[in-house]
């Protein structure tokens, strides 16, 4: 049965660059050992500057000094035995400390857990920070889980769960302002494992991140059109549930993966691979975002002349299907 999910598109804007620090604080409240590194963007004001003054001697500012940081963050871990979480700069996470993801979190194997905020489209500062090739490395990395937050809670649970979660992790969050997904907040989550977010018969929508909002308006626009979508929060990009996949193949003739990040190496690449490798003879198609640097511009204007606004998700299945 899918997860009950709110469908209410005028609901609160959450964060889950808000959430982060909420439950890390919360965590600290609780007596929970850990460790938070983070960058020049962490304001006093922030329910992570919250934490920064109330347990400042387990907080590490590094500035603008993102592979300092996340090397630093490495050695915290190997030295202290806690789990490290480090706040940084999504564009400047992925491409700025590459080689510090690569050889000194993954390499070693360490229990560091990379927050990168301002993903996909959000950072607003032009091609130079937009957060776009980051899944397409990160799943090129051994020993690295990747996971994408869908709303400001399942961003919380993801930081929950990866207290006892062994190995470096990814958690890639947007700017903030996305609305909340769930209504049901106690659903079964599960690192790795997807959810069914709605049942449907003509076509699988498999999306992460705050996209499965995009998707969920998506899937009211076909209905009215007469096209029952499913509709997966593959929130977990590795290690990627591909039972999932496999049951979304066997249940409709027809899957489209919806992604915030470049079209190359994402979610869709991993989808279509699994699907390639099973041999599934349906449709396919991915939405993303083109081989590119992107255009500037208000986020519903970028969206929209990208083709990944919810109207234009919905056209793409209909013409998929040939409706």
């Amino acid at each position: 049965m899918p997860v009950q999910t709110t469908f209410d598109f005028d609901a609160l804007l959450s964060s889950a660059k808000e959430a982060y620090g909420e439950v890390l604080l919360e965590l600290a409240d609780e007596g929970v050992d850990f460790v938070f590194t983070y960058t020049d963007n962490v304001a006093p004001s922030t329910t992570a500057g919250a934490l920064v003054k109330k347990y400042p001697e387990r907080c590490f500012n590094f500035g603008i000094a993102e592979p300092n940081q996340v090397g630093a963050s490495c050695g915290l871990a190997l030295s202290t035995g806690l789990p490290v979480f480090s706040q940084v700069f999504g564009p400047f996470l992925s491409l700025r400390a590459a080689d510090q993801i690569h050889t000194d979190i993954a390499y070693n194997d360490v229990n560091v857990r990379l927050i990168g905020t301002h993903s996909g489209a959000t950072a607003g500062g032009g091609p130079t920070h937009n957060t776009i090739a980051d899944l397409a490395l990160y799943r090129a990395i051994p020993n690295l889980t990747v996971c994408v937050p869908a709303d400001a809670d399942q961003c919380k649970k993801f930081i929950r769960a990866s207290i006892d979660y062994q190995g470096p992790m990814v958690i890639r969050i947007d700017r903030g302002g996305s609305p909340n997904v769930y209504a049901d907040l106690g659903y079964d989550f599960k690192i790795g494992r997807a959810i069914e977010a709605a049942e449907g018969e003509d076509v699988t929508i498999i999306t992460c991140g705050t996209f499965l909002y995009w998707s969920m308006m998506a899937v009211k626009l076909l209905k009215e059109k007469g096209v029952s979508a499913r509709l997966v929060d593959m929130h977990t990009i590795k290690p990627l549930d591909v039972d999932a996949i496999d049951k979304s193949a066997k249940l409709t003739g027809a899957i489209v993966t919806v992604e915030e990040a470049s079209i190359n190496g994402g979610l869709g690449s991993a989808v279509a691979e699994r699907l390639a490798e099973t041999g599934y003879g349906g449709k396919f198609a991915r939405i993303g975002l083109p081989d590119e640097f992107l255009v500037l511009g208000s986020l519903d204007e970028v969206y929209d002349h990208y083709g990944i606004s919810p109207e234009k998700i919905a056209l793409r299945v209909m013409k998929l299907l040939g409706k």
